[in-house]
């Protein structure tokens, strides 16, 4: 499972991705707004830390992931917790057994 995570701490950028691993999951991070905001791609999870983020970047990644089936998840804060609730959440949906 692929998981962009926007906003955050620059100084958790390395936990962030570790955690991610730890969930099987290979993550990019983008804490700072620049030019490489078009090379989000099509991640399976998109990951919004809304408190550490502008304005301006948010309307930038959502112009960039619209139109596709991107799944996105908004939270407020950007701590690990917050990260692995969300993690824990969205790899339990691919995990699940369809007939449960």
């Amino acid at each position: 499972m692929s998981v962009v995570i926007v906003g955050g701490n620059e100084c958790m950028e390395r936990r962030y991705k570790e955690l991610c691993r730890e969930y099987s999951c290979k993550a990019k991070v983008y804490t700072k707004m620049n030019g490489s905001m078009k090379n989000i791609g099509t991640p399976d999870l998109l990951v919004l830390f809304t408190s550490t983020m502008s304005h301006k970047m948010l309307r930038s990644v959502i112009s960039e992931t619209k139109g596709q089936n991107i799944k996105v998840a908004h939270c407020h804060t950007s701590s690990m917790s917050a990260l692995k609730n969300v993690l824990d959440i969205h790899t339990r949906e691919k995990t699940q057994c369809p007939m449960s």
